[in-house]
C-alpha cells in the first residue's frame, strides 16, 4: 500500500514537472531579438525559412543544454548531499564550480591552446582539486557547517586567485566574464553534441547507484554490516558527482544553486529513494534552470542576464531557509575559541609588532615599486602615497577589531564580517546604487555599502533573535547571505554595463587613489566605534565560558550579543565603505593574536589591531609594487595570503 501511493505521488510529480518543462521550453523558444509568438512558431517551425533557421541553429541548442545541465548539477546535488550527510552540499557550495572555473580561466592566460582542446579535461581538474581540498580539510565526520564554512573558503581562495587573474591579463579573459557567471548562449551544436552523450551516460551511471546509495544513507556502519563496499560506492558517487559538475561548467559556465534547491524540492514533495530522487531532480533541475533562464530574458528584453546569477537570486533565500532548518536540527554546542596557553606579555608583543610596523610603513611611504625616496614631503608622495598608506593601516585595524568581535560572538575562529555575508551584500548595495544612478560619482558608493550592509545585519538580527543567537545559526545565515550578495552584484555589474577592470577593483577591496579626506574619515570612525568595542571585551570574555555558565554570572548573553554584531558589522561596514570588499584581515589576524596573547579579548583586541594595520599595509605595498605600474587591489592579496593559512588551521581544528 505504502509503495503504491510512493509510485502515484512519483507519477503525478513527474507528470507536474514535465508539464512545467514543456509551456517553460515553449516560451524560451521564442525570446530572443528575433521576435515570434508560440503560434507562429508551431506553425512554422516544419517549414524551411526565418523561424527554422533561428530555432535550430541558436535557440534549440540553448533549449538542450538548459535541460542537460540544470539535470545534471541536480543530480550531482543530490549525490552529494548524500555523500557529505549535509543538506547544505552542491558543487557550488562545496567549491566545485569555482574551482573548475579557476582552471579554465588559468588555462585561457597561459595554456590557450589546451582549453581549446581539452576544455572538459581543464574543468575537471579543478573540480577535482576542490572535491579533494573538502574532503582531506572537513574531515571524517562531515559534520554540516564544518563543510560549508570548508567549501566556502575554498570558494573563496579560487575566486580571488581568478579575480587576480582576470585583473592581470584583462585583454586575454575579457570574453570569459558572462560565461563565468553562467550563461546557457549557444552559436551552434557543438556544446550539446560534446556534454550531452557524457551526461546521459553520468546520469545512467548515477542511477545504478541509486540502490548502493539507499543503504549509504543509513549510516557507514550499517552498510558495511550489510556487505557493502563502503569505499567504493563513495569513490564512485564522487567521481560522479565531480564528472557531471565538470561537464556542465566546460560548456555553460559555473551555475550555482540547482544542484542545492532541487533536490530539496523533490523530497519535500515526498519523493523517497534515490532512484526516484536522482530521476525527479534531473527534471526539476531542468525546469529550474530553464526558468530562471527564461526570468533573465524578460526581465532584460534584449540582454543577456547571466542565468547563473538568477539562479542565485532565487537560490539565495533557499539557501537561507535551509541554513535555518540545519540550525535548528543540531545540537547548539560551546566552542572553546581558546589560544596560547602560555601567552607572551602584552607589551613585549606590542613592542615587536610596532617595530614591524614602522619597518612596513617606511618601506611602504619610501618604494613605488622602481625609485626610492625617503623625501616624503615631495607633493607627489604626500599627497597620494602617504594618505594611501595610512588608509591601509587604518583600515586593517577596523577589519580586525571586527573580526575579534564577530568571533567572540560566534565562538567561531572562522567567523568575520565575509562569513556573515557583511562584505558581499555591502558590495551588492554599491553596485545596486550604480544601477539606480548610473551617473552618481563613484565617491557615494560608500553609501550603497552601508545599506547592504545594514540589510545582511537586520536579517541575522530577525532569524536569530528567537534562538538567542545561536553560533551555528548565524554562521550558517552568514553563509547564505554571502552567496546571495555575490550573485546580486554579478546581476548588477551586468546589467550596468560596467568596465569589467573597473568593477572588479572595487569589488576585490582597493586603497587606490585615497586621498587625505579618506584618512580623515577612517580616523573619525575609529574613534567612535573604539569604546564599544573596549566596552565589549568584558562581557566576550564571559561568553567564552559558554551560555549557560555566562548567564548564572549575571551576563545578559542575547544582548550582549546583540550589541557586539552591531558594533562589529559597523566597523566592518565602515572599512567596507571607505576601500572596497577587503576580507580575510578580520579572519587572520585575530588568529595570529590569539596564538600569541591567549583568549582575553582586550589584549586580543590590541594585539589583532596592529596585526590587522600590519597586514593590510604589506598587501597593499607587495599589489603596488610586484608587477608596477601595475596594481594588484590589497583586497586580493590578502586573499592569496590568508587563505592558505585559513585552510591549515582548519585542517587542525577538531
Amino acid at each position: 500500500m505504502a509503495r503504491s501511493t510512493t509510485g502515484k505521488r512519483s507519477l503525478s510529480v513527474g507528470i507536474s514537472g514535465l508539464f512545467l518543462l514543456v509551456i517553460l521550453s515553449f516560451i524560451h523558444l521564442t525570446q530572443g531579438q528575433a521576435d515570434y509568438t508560440v503560434s507562429q512558431l508551431v506553425k512554422e517551425v516544419w517549414v524551411e525559412g526565418r523561424i527554422q533557421d533561428i530555432v535550430l541553429s541558436l535557440r534549440l541548442p540553448r533549449l538542450v543544454i538548459g535541460i542537460l545541465a540544470g539535470g545534471a548539477l541536480a543530480v550531482a546535488g543530490a549525490a552529494l548531499q548524500t555523500l557529505t550527510n549535509n543538506p547544505l552540499a552542491s558543487a557550488s557550495t562545496l567549491g566545485i564550480n569555482a574551482g573548475a572555473y579557476f582552471f579554465v580561466v588559468a588555462s585561457m592566460i597561459f595554456f590557450p591552446s589546451i582549453l581549446g582542446d581539452f576544455p572538459f579535461l581543464v574543468a575537471l581538474a579543478g573540480a577535482v582539486l576542490s572535491s579533494v581540498l573538502v574532503v582531506t580539510l572537513a574531515g571524517k565526520q562531515m559534520e554540516p557547517v564544518r563543510v560549508a564554512l570548508t567549501g566556502m573558503i575554498i570558494s573563496l581562495l579560487f575566486a580571488s586567485m581568478t579575480g587576480s587573474l582576470q585583473l592581470l591579463f584583462e585583454n586575454q579573459t575579457n570574453g570569459l566574464f558572462l560565461w563565468g557567471s553562467g550563461t546557457l548562449v549557444q552559436l551552434n551544436w557543438n556544446g550539446v553534441s560534446f556534454a550531452g552523450p557524457m551526461i546521459i551516460i553520468l546520469f545512467i551511471f548515477t542511477l545504478g547507484l541509486a540502490k548502493p546509495m539507499d543503504i549509504l544513507s543509513l549510516g557507514e556502519d550499517v552498510a558495511s554490516s550489510l556487505g557493502q563496499n563502503v569505499r567504493v560506492i563513495k569513490l564512485l558517487a564522487w567521481a560522479a558527482a565531480i564528472l557531471l559538475a565538470a561537464t556542465t561548467v566546460s560548456v555553460v559556465g559555473p551555475i550555482g544553486f540547482i544542484g542545492l534547491m532541487a533536490p530539496h524540492i523533490v523530497r519535500m514533495l515526498g519523493i523517497r529513494g534515490h532512484l526516484q530522487i536522482f530521476l525527479q531532480s534531473f527534471l526539476w533541475g531542468s525546469v529550474m534552470l530553464i526558468g530562471a533562464d527564461v526570468l533573465g530574458r524578460l526581465i532584460q528584453p534584449g540582454q543577456e542576464v547571466p542565468v547563473g546569477a538568477m539562479t542565485a537570486l532565487v537560490g539565495g533565500p533557499w539557501l537561507l531557509y535551509l541554513a535555518w532548518r540545519t540550525a535548528k536540527t543540531h545540537s547548539r554546542g560551546d566552542r572553546q575559541m581558546g589560544g596560547t596557553l602560555k601567552p607572551v606579555k602584552l607589551p613585549i608583543v606590542v613592542a615587536i609588532v610596532t617595530v614591524l610596523i614602522v619597518g612596513v610603513l617606511t618601506l611602504a611611504l619610501s618604494y613605488n615599486g622602481s625609485v626610492w625616496s625617503m623625501d616624503w614631503m615631495k607633493p607627489v608622495i604626500w599627497n597620494f602615497r602617504v594618505p594611501r598608506v595610512l588608509t591601509a593601516f587604518i583600515v586593517g585595524v577596523m577589519l580586525a577589531l571586527a573580526g575579534v568581535l564577530l568571533q567572540g560572538v560566534l565562538r567561531n575562529p572562522l567567523a568575520d564580517a565575509s562569513v556573515l555575508g557583511v562584505t558581499s551584500m555591502g558590495g551588492a548595495g554599491a553596485m545596486l546604487l550604480l544601477v539606480m544612478i548610473p551617473s552618481i560619482p563613484v565617491e557615494y558608493m560608500p553609501l550603497g555599502a552601508v545599506a547592504g550592509a545594514a540589510i545582511a545585519l537586520g536579517i541575522i538580527l530577525v532569524t536569530s533573535w528567537k534562538n538567542n543567537f545561536q553560533p551555528m545559526l548565524v554562521a550558517l545565515m552568514g553563509i547564505a547571505i554571502s552567496a546571495f550578495g555575490s550573485a546580486a552584484t554579478q546581476v548588477f555589474v551586468v546589467k550596468a554595463k560596467l568596465a569589467v577592470a573597473a568593477a572588479l577593483v572595487w569589488l576585490s577591496g582597493s586603497t587606490y587613489g585615497k586621498g587625505w579626506e579618506d584618512v580623515q574619515l577612517a580616523l573619525v570612525m575609529v574613534a567612535i566605534l573604539i569604546g564599544p568595542a573596549i566596552y565589549l571585551t568584558r562581557s566576550l570574555d564571559t561568553l567564552t565560558f559558554g551560555d549557560d555558565v555566562a548567564a548564572g554570572l549575571g551576563l545578559s548573553v542575547k544582548s550582549t550579543r546583540v550589541w557586539a554584531l552591531v558594533v562589529g558589522v559597523a566597523i566592518s561596514t565602515a572599512g567596507v565603505a571607505i576601500v572596497g570588499t577587503i576580507g580575510f584581515v578580520g579572519l587572520v589576524a585575530p588568529h595570529i593574536a590569539r596564538r600569541l596573547v591567549g583568549f582575553r579579548h582586550l589584549p586580543l583586541l590590541t594585539v589583532s589591531g596592529l596585526l590587522g594595520g600590519l597586514l593590510l599595509v604589506t598587501a597593499d605595498f607587495v599589489g603596488r609594487i610586484l608587477i608596477a605600474p601595475k596594481d594588484i587591489p590589497s583586497g586580493l592579496v590578502v586573499a592569496l595570503i590568508g587563505t592558505p593559512y585559513l585552510l591549515y588551521l582548519l585542517r587542525k581544528m577538531k
